[in-house]
């Protein structure tokens, strides 16, 4: 049995970040994320590691980037505007294969906006902000244990596939204090990159066997010298123009994630045993939901639960099993519409798609998604 602790959603980031091996916090202080880096400034010394503030969030990411390179975990947290900043090194992050993880604790938005305030507006930016084809991970806890939880997932999902992961918080989340019970240390596993010391005859930094899809990693400062670029590469990690070179890398980066889908995909199904209607949601607005869903089975209503863990990539075979046979599927997001369209895509026709949302700063309320469910039943 693990202690039990009062904490806050910021906390628990900070907390199961360095339980996964974080030893590297490179960022610059923006609400709601600020307590991130805070707190990791007073921790990582503790552990032996190293907080950075750096002068902006480009230079934030980009120093995470270089301390990831070096074999050390990083990590950088953002919010909204922090985030735009952060898209064309996480870009390069995809391209390059290098594992670190970015927090983006949401804020009402767009531009600066209402930085106290909650909202899930990112998540389109999470899996579409940087250009070009790429695969994205992107979780969203919906507690505090939760948090501390996932932050750890989201480092072991980054070092065992070589990539960018992003932690998708949002500020009910990030501010939220509640008791949690932390998992003994023993007890957490714990995944770390593939790895090779460059023997005396030079190896090619991305070559893998018949067979891999991702490259074992060599820490910069040990061993051979190699390249690392933003550009197309080959086996060399040097830039090449070939068609074919690129055809296969950009395949390669895809199906390595896309082809370990229920190794990455998780959800949540609360009441969904005997559901006629189906609330969906995600992150804090599942406090709400679970209100809601309760107060509709006591009018008689089997109402259920489908949240998904891993936002990206979209739990699809899930719900499309999920909503088979319902009356209606309620989607409840902090935004002006987001996953609402990937729901649709994914039931198409199905059972009817009702939508309550907020994008003025407050939360949705149990009742708001109450009367949603009942609405033409």
């Amino acid at each position: 049995m693990g202690k039990i602790v009062l904490m806050q959603g910021n906390e628990a980031c900070v907390e199961g970040a360095i339980a996964a091996g974080m030893r590297l916090y490179a960022g610059y202080p923006i609400t709601p994320s600020t307590e991130i880096a805070e707190l990791s400034s007073i921790r990582l010394p503790q552990v032996g590691g190293k907080f950075i503030q750096m002068e902006d969030e480009i230079a934030s990411i980009a120093c995470c980037i270089g301390g990831s390179v070096a074999g050390v975990k990083s990590m950088t947290a953002t919010s909204g505007p922090g985030f735009s900043l952060k898209q064309e090194n996480l870009g390069y992050a995809c391209l390059a294969e290098i594992p670190l993880v970015l927090v983006d604790v949401q804020r009402t938005g767009p531009s600066t906006g209402m930085p106290t305030s909650p909202s899930q507006g990112d998540v389109m930016m999470t899996r579409w902000g940087t250009h070009g084809d790429h695969p994205m991970i992107v979780l969203s806890p919906s507690s505090v244990r939760e948090t501390y939880d996932l932050a750890i997932r989201a480092f072991n999902l980054s070092e065992k596939y070589r990539t960018p992961v992003i932690l998708l918080m949002d500020e009910i989340i990030g501010h939220l204090r509640e008791g949690v019970e932390l998992p003994d240390p023993e007890d957490i596993e714990i995944v770390n990159r593939p790895t090779v010391e460059f023997p005396e005859v030079k190896r090619k930094p991305y070559h893998m066997k018949k067979g891999q899809m991702v490259p074992a990693m060599a820490p910069f400062g040990k061993g051979q010298r190699y390249n690392i670029t933003g550009l197309i590469h080959d086996e060399s990690g040097f830039p090449t123009n070939s068609n074919e070179e690129a055809e296969k890398l950009i395949w390669r980066l895809m199906h390595k994630i896309s082809d370990n889908y229920e190794k990455i995909v998780r959800v949540e199904r609360v009441g969904m045993e005997d559901a006629e209607v189906v609330i969906f949601c995600y992150g804090g607005t599942m406090r709400a939901a679970i209100t809601a869903m309760q107060e509709a089975r006591a009018k008689g209503i089997r109402c259920g639960i489908f949240r998904p863990i891993t936002i990206w990539p979209f739990a699809e075979k899930e719900l499309a099993e999920a909503v088979k046979g319902k009356k209606k599927i309620v989607v409840a997001e902090h935004n002006y519409g987001q996953l609402l369209y990937e729901v649709e895509r994914i039931v198409r026709g199905e059972c009817p798609v009702s939508f309550v949302g907020k994008y003025n700063g407050t939360v949705i309320t149990p009742a708001e998604i109450l009367a949603k469910v009942e609405e033409e039943l």
